[in-house]
């Protein structure tokens, strides 16, 4: 039996987490990294993400920006 302290717990995002995945892609839109199809997309999904690993998964692919990629 595993320890509660060992299964990792989902965190519910708050509104600012929320806040700032969707400035971040608003960024990766101005930049080109997305377009406006996927950014939709991507933002419905911010809205209906459930944990902070939801929030995450939306920018794996994205650098973090001023970062050179």
């Amino acid at each position: 039996m595993t320890r509660p302290s060992e299964c990792p717990v989902p965190i519910r995002p708050s509104a600012f987490e929320r806040n700032n995945v969707l400035q971040l892609l608003a960024i990766a839109l101005g930049e080109g990294r997305l377009d406006i199809e996927e950014f939709e997309q991507r933002t419905a999904a911010v809205y209906a993400a459930r944990s902070d690993a939801d929030l995450g998964r939306l920018l794996l692919d994205l650098p973090a920006p001023g970062s050179p990629a």
